[in-house]
């Protein structure tokens, strides 16, 4: 097979910002790697809209953010192959991949970005006692189904979970003539956007029960019924709280995890929070020259940020060939902590003679707060303490850090985020 600079697995909305990105800083030997039988991803079957406000300033659906970007990888004659799998990435970054028209192939790479998404959090994970009858769904799922292939799951629905993609299909079964009968969410507070509980549930009267859960599904052919009840602080159903409805289908929206079964087996270290891999400010991980962006990094909740990460992680690629592929950690590293409510940064180490002037860390909450401060501490000195009136962990966080304030700090060893009342 060819021999290229930069592999880059997944075709979504991650892996075409990355492949632009690279291509537009000066690397012509590029190629995308995508199981699907087409390039855009999820994003294919995201057809409503409030795509790409920030990276187009207009409201795209998820098809038309696509391809957009599809549409620069075909205009600067970036090569991919569909139908593709991604079997095995080697230490030294070969890539193990296998199709009908060619087999199974190995492509030497100088470096490889990892841009393989997330997937839903299944059923069995859930532990739902009852049978296991037709009619039980992911949420991204039924989205398929009805966005793409053109059937409807069910129509009395009640979901499982206040994920992004469950308050979503809240909305496009009821525009489809289903009757949504309740979203039921284990935690005391929602896993979506605001806009979406706002948008999908409140404007079409479907209601949200918080701290509750499924404890029964009836049918043994089909689902016929679900029981639902509230939970207490120890998250366990609380007796006497059971609530019975009838329906045909129920949606799981229980969250995503990372896809990375190919970043473990080549021997990725993961962060256990995010179930992504730990990276730098390069977003490269601990592999040199393999580099990680989008929701196999952590779960975003708008593409946006997604194109905006990517785009950082083709730059870098690029510039970690241009460098001569050396392992530069050197001992300028700083190490960022979240503590006190933060739950992890995105990156989780910085090496400060390779940053950027400004350097965004992302990160997430691990319970509502209200009226309170974000705080980043240099060693144990305070420099950032930035009011927000509420922070929940279904949207995600950010700061700025600056090369230039760093600098002010030439023993800096640890930054620290947290979340503080006063």
């Amino acid at each position: 097979m060819k021999t290229y600079d930069i592999v880059i697995v997944g075709g979504g909305p991650a892996g075409l910002a990355a492949a632009v990105a690279a291509k537009e800083a000066g690397n012509d030997s590029i190629l995308i790697l995508e199981r699907d039988h087409e390039l855009g991803g999820i994003l294919n079957q995201c057809i409503h809209n409030g795509f790409g406000l920030h990276t187009f300033k207009e409201e795209l659906t998820g098809p038309e953010y696509a391809y957009r970007f599809i549409k620069q990888v075909l205009d600067l004659g970036i090569e991919y192959k569909l139908n593709t799998m991604v079997m095995d990435i080697a230490a030294d970054k070969t890539v193990t991949a296998m199709n009908r028209e060619d087999g199974m192939f190995q492509i030497p790479a100088k470096a490889v970005i990892l841009a393989m998404g997330c997937r839903e959090r299944p059923r069995g994970a859930l532990n739902i006692p009852g049978y296991r009858p037709a009619g039980i769904f992911s949420a991204g799922t039924a989205q398929r189904l009805v966005n793409i292939e053109g059937y409807m799951p069910g129509r009395e629905v009640v979901i499982l979970g206040s994920g992004d993609i469950g308050l979503i299909m809240a909305r496009r079964m009821t525009l489809e003539g289903a009757k949504v009968k309740v979203v039921a969410e284990l935690l005391p507070y929602s896993g979506g956007l605001k806009r979406n509980i706002v948008q999908c549930l409140d404007d079409y009267g479907i209601p949200l029960k918080l701290s509750h859960t499924v404890v029964d599904i009836e049918g043994k052919e089909h689902v016929t019924a679900v029981t639902i009840a509230e939970v207490g602080p120890d998250r366990k159903p609380i007796p006497g709280t059971e609530e019975r409805y009838t329906c045909d289908t129920l949606l799981l929206s229980c969250g995503l995890i990372p896809e990375n079964e190919l970043s473990r087996s080549a021997g990725v270290t993961m962060n256990p929070v995010t179930s992504g891999p730990v990276v730098n400010e390069s977003l490269e991980t601990n592999i040199p020259g393999v580099f990680a962006c989008g929701n196999v990094l952590h779960v975003h909740d708008l593409v946006d940020y997604v194109s905006e990460e990517a785009k950082r992680a083709g730059q870098n690629a690029v510039k970690y060939i241009a460098d001569g592929c050396k392992d530069e950690n050197g001992s300028d590293v700083i190490e960022l902590f979240a503590t006190d409510g933060a739950r992890y940064t995105v990156p989780s180490t910085i090496n400060k003679s390779r940053m950027d002037d400004l350097l965004t860390v992302r990160f997430r909450v691990g319970d509502v707060y209200k009226n309170s401060f974000v705080s980043v501490y240099f060693d144990d000195e305070r420099v950032m303490h930035n009011e927000k009136r509420i922070l929940a962990p279904g949207e995600m966080e950010q700061i700025i850090l600056q090369k230039k304030k760093l600098d002010e700090y030439p023993n800096l060893k640890k930054i620290t985020v947290k979340i503080e009342k006063e």
